[in-house]
């Protein structure tokens, strides 16, 4: 049999507010469905239940937004950049905005395979002063180790924070909200969410936060410090 051709294409999407606690696989439906009402060309796997070549760089956690997420999805026809995006963004809901696409060239890895880095920024309001949460951020930046006990419906078990981190956390003020941002390792053993990470600074300093007021956004997604659409 003749070799199939297929072109790959990359493209940075986001997620926004609207879409928060959708989860990531609703959020992938969604994508799916747009691909197809913009009436691409998708290749989809063989089989008795075939399914569309689409995948993701990492799997965004519930309730957490994102200005930088990354599918890759492959065509049977080579179709120039600017109609592919042009098809796409038309499609595309609400909440879900397409920044960025390229087609890769060659022989490259795969996209999940990518991602070592993600850098989070998270909002939250609470009663207690800046400079309780200051002293808890710093004597977390200070300290060799912090781990932080993770529930799941099957098990607990503790997890060191720190070996996570890429860098320092950072803490500052903004129109009555205290912003945190963090930078966090993507591995094969796993990484830190970072509520988690609030969470611990919650248990550590005493203080409290409104819980209802907690925004998470993913602000990059990198490799080797460089932005998902300039790497192969």
């Amino acid at each position: 049999m003749p070799e199939v051709v297929s072109y790959t294409y990359r493209a940075e999407l986001t997620k926004d507010a609207q879409l928060r606690f959708i989860s990531h696989l609703d959020y992938a439906a969604l994508v799916e469905r747009a691909i197809c009402r913009a009436k691409l060309p998708v290749v989809y796997s063989e089989g008795f239940n075939p399914h569309m070549k689409l995948s993701f760089a990492s799997a965004l956690a519930l309730g957490v937004t994102s200005e930088s997420e990354y599918m890759e999805f492959i065509l049977s026809k080579d179709l120039c950049q600017p109609e592919v995006f042009d098809k796409l963004s038309s499609q595309l809901p609400d909440g879900v905005r397409l920044k960025a696409l390229k087609k890769i060239e060659g022989k490259h890895k795969a996209l999940m395979a990518l991602a070592d880095e993600a850098r989070y920024r998270i909002s939250f309001s609470t009663a207690n002063p800046l400079s309780e949460w200051e002293t808890a951020v710093s004597e977390f930046n200070n300290a060799e180790s912090c781990f932080f006990q993770r529930k799941t419906p099957k098990k607990t078990r503790d997890i060191e924070i720190k070996q996570y981190m890429i860098g320092q956390l950072e803490i500052e003020a903004n129109d009555g909200l205290i912003e945190l941002s963090a930078s966090v390792k993507i591995t094969q053993q796993g990484s830190v969410k970072p509520a988690e990470i609030l969470e611990y600074l919650r248990k550590s300093s005493g203080s409290e936060y409104d819980i209802s007021n907690v925004e998470i956004r993913r602000t990059a997604l990198l490799c080797g410090g460089r932005n998902l659409m300039d790497v192969m």
